[in-house]
């Protein structure tokens, strides 16, 4: 899966935020990054099952290391 971000902008001026193919906490990467973008400041953050993913990147370099 693609690392996709999806940015919706609110008439009340909220900007919501929400990652897919991002898995573990690399997702907050990029929302420090709207936020600095933006200047704006996270008010809430909610997390979705990916955040709580490693990654296969992650996974990888930790057996290598084993090898």
């Amino acid at each position: 899966m693609k690392k996709q971000l999806k940015i919706t902008l609110l008439p009340n001026g909220e900007i919501k935020m929400e990652t897919k193919g991002i898995k573990g906490k690399k997702c907050l990467k990029y929302a420090e990054l709207l936020e600095k973008l933006a200047d704006a400041k996270i008010e809430k953050q909610e997390f979705t099952s990916e955040y709580y993913e490693q990654e296969v990147e992650e996974i990888q370099q930790q057996q290598n290391l084993y090898e």
